[in-house]
């Protein structure tokens, strides 16, 4: 069975529960789901690309099958770069 794998991009700046429940509902869907936290040089934050990845990770370490990360530049060039490591 192939696996199937979900990217949820974004900038999550901040996290809301509108975005938690589309994490969950796409864990349901999917073998994996990758939240892909946009760094995002030309906007002024209100949390760090650091601060966004381990809250999303602290707040969907209960939900089985979420990876959390950051990427810069294109998504496409984020999910190449995952495929060679995801197989």
């Amino acid at each position: 069975r192939a696996m199937h794998v979900a990217v949820y991009p974004g900038s999550f700046d901040p996290l809301t529960n509108g975005h938690l429940d589309i994490i969950r509902r796409g864990t349901r869907l999917f073998d994996r789901m990758l939240v892909a936290v946009l760094e995002n040089e030309g906007k002024s934050p209100l949390f760090t690309v650091a601060e966004r990845v381990d809250l999303i990770s602290r707040c969907t370490e209960s939900i089985p099958g979420v990876e959390v990360h950051s990427f810069s530049g294109l998504l496409v060039d984020f999910m190449r770069n995952r495929r060679r490591t995801v197989r």
